[in-house]
């Protein structure tokens, strides 16, 4: 959730049109594609080798950008890594099969203060993400500290973590929320969050990009 804030919409935005640019603009690595395929299934050259009926030192050209693959190697290839030959030709920033990781140690989260939260963005390493996770300390006690709504774009999932919280939506009461309580919503749809224990809620988000 984000607090009518542009700011933290707009870090949003900069990522979905990050990933649509690099998807335009960036080359197709078949070699890297391959080779990011085999290491997702923990098989090494000779493995792969075997299982496409392709030589190692073939593989290790084709992984190397050195020769390109006839059509018939790809078939091999697709066949021995058990995989749909349009699957060779995703750029490997879109590839599910990225191999990805990102560490958050606790309080290295990047901080985002606005009037009403305290973000710690998570996961500040990774570009192109297909989701925003971020834990948030909510220092709204009322309604009406928001000039509106917020809204954005994409859909959010929301994890009390500590205290109570009062969820309103714009097609739905208010809900009261306690730590180990969570909810899945629309993020067009207006939405706002107050703290309603003594002590400031915690809160984590994790918005869909």
């Amino acid at each position: 959730m984000t607090d009518d804030t542009p700011s933290l919409s707009s870090m949003m935005e900069k990522e979905r049109e990050q990933r649509s640019t690099e998807a335009n603009v960036a080359p197709l690595q078949l070699g890297k594609r391959v080779r990011e395929i085999r290491l997702a299934n923990n098989l090494t050259l000779e493995e792969a080798s075997r299982r496409t009926g392709l030589a190692r030192s073939t593989l290790s050209k084709i992984e190397n950008e050195q020769i390109s693959p006839t059509f018939q190697a790809v078939q091999k290839l697709a066949g021995g890594l058990n995989i749909d030959i349009p699957q060779l030709f995703v750029n490997p920033s879109d590839a599910r099969t990225s191999g990805r990781r990102d560490i958050t140690r606790a309080g290295e989260g990047r901080p985002h203060p606005t009037p009403t939260y305290e973000h710690e963005i998570l996961a500040n390493q990774l570009t192109n993400k297909k989701m925003m996770p971020y834990k948030s300390t909510v220092r709204a006690r009322d309604f009406a500290q928001y000039s509106g709504w917020v809204r954005h774009a994409g859909e959010e999932f929301l994890l009390i973590l500590k205290g109570e919280v009062r969820f309103f939506t714009e097609f739905y009461e208010p809900v009261d929320l306690a730590a180990g309580d969570s909810t899945y919503y629309d993020g067009t749809m207006g939405h706002a969050l107050i703290s309603i224990s003594p002590e400031d809620a915690e809160v984590l988000w994790i918005t869909s990009n």
